[in-house]
């Protein structure tokens, strides 16, 4: 099974580059491989053409040598801007500079007059400031152009670790080559949308650095949301199976704003509850009763009708909210359903309902009994 849905932060994506490179893997290699992958990309989805290859000091620039090395060698016409000096670069980048045999021009937005494509190899995911001066003006005119351009690791601009554009411009790329393994700010807002298609490039790191690199936290804290997660745990349907093995959602929705809960109670039976009730005023029933054959409607005129509903523990997973009104009514409903030590879901006005005393909701969900 693929274990590559774990978020790293920078910090320690970090110390899996170096824990890789003291198990003797060189970083030589791991940056050979990394500006390969880049290349690879740019090859799979750009005719051949022209490529400028916007280098920055650190090792994000040495994966830029290493691109262009590679998308020269395959007939490609590849210009190469650095920011610095070739004498300036140091450790593995300086290496793989020596061996790029094309010239080497100042960084500058005049670069990038009959492009055909961009490679971002300016900064890393670990940015911290607003880009300025020379890098800023290249990134505006990337912008202004429309240039397609390919990010490594992460756009120059945004953030790994959230995802946010530093200051005024960032890399909108069409696509983003990363290592090992994603960060937080591949799949966060707004950094998201400048990475475009994000891929996912093995280098070399051993697997088992994941361990070391996580140390800090006792594993990883975050994932993305994949099939690979979760799996293992869905709860396939056998032939042997029945309805209530599956889970019986309560839908508590409303008379005037219909759509909302409709649309609950529909999410909630794709995604594979074994009954699904609405529990809404009667005069909404026709409302929800029409909507879908597989939905069950039950009338909800009053808090006893409720407290009816509830006794039946078969009913373990709640939700109240849209439509539901902002109000004390609400708030003392959403109570009443985490009390009961079910797993609740609270949208929409049950959550607005709080708006003015959220601490009321934290306590009310620190004494819900843990849902079995």
């Amino acid at each position: 099974m693929s274990h590559d849905h774990e978020l790293l932060t920078v910090a320690q994506m970090t110390v899996a580059d170096r824990t890789a490179i003291a198990g003797g893997v060189p970083g030589t290699t791991l940056m050979e491989n990394a500006g390969r992958a880049v290349a690879e990309a740019v090859r799979a989805r750009f005719h051949p053409g022209t490529a400028v290859v916007l280098c920055g000091p650190g090792n994000n620039g040495g994966d830029g040598f290493v691109a262009a090395r590679h998308l020269q060698a395959a007939g490609w016409s590849v210009r190469l801007g650095l920011l610095g000096s070739v004498d300036q670069l140091q450790g593995d980048a300086a290496h793989h500079a020596r061996l790029w045999d094309g010239p080497v021009k100042a960084l500058s937005p005049e670069l990038l007059d009959g492009a055909d494509v961009a490679v971002d190899a300016l900064f890393g995911a670990g940015l911290s400031r607003p880009l300025e001066g020379a890098p800023r003006a290249v990134v505006a005119a990337l912008s202004a152009r429309a240039l397609p351009t390919v990010a490594v690791d992460v756009p120059s601009g945004i953030t790994g670790d959230h995802g946010q554009v530093l200051g005024e411009v960032a890399v909108r790329a069409a696509c983003t080559v990363t290592f090992f393994r994603k960060k937080p700010g591949h799949l966060l807002l707004p950094g998201r949308d400048y990475c475009g298609l994000v891929v996912l490039a093995d280098i070399g790191i051993p697997p088992e650095v994941l361990a070391t690199a996580c140390a800090d936290t006792d594993g990883p804290a975050t994932f993305e949301n994949q099939p690979a997660l979760f799996a293992d745990r869905w709860p396939w349907r056998t032939p042997g199976d029945h309805k209530y093995r599956f889970g019986h959602a309560l839908v508590l929705g409303d008379a005037t704003a219909t759509g909302a809960g409709r649309l609950a109670c529909r999410a909630a039976l794709r995604v594979g509850a074994g009954l699904v009730t609405a529990a809404v005023p009667p005069a909404a029933l026709p409302i929800y009763a029409q909507d879908t054959a597989a939905l069950i409607t039950a009338p909800l005129d009053d808090d006893a009708a409720l407290d009816r509903l509830l006794a039946d523990p078969r009913l373990n997973a709640l939700l109240l909210g849209p439509g539901a009104g902002v109000g004390a009514a609400t708030r003392a409903r959403a109570e009443k359903l985490l009390a009961t030590g079910r797993a609740v879901v609270l949208d929409a006005d049950a959550l607005t309902s709080f708006a003015e005393a959220p601490g009321a909701l934290a306590a009310a969900v620190q004494r819900a009994p843990v849902p079995t």
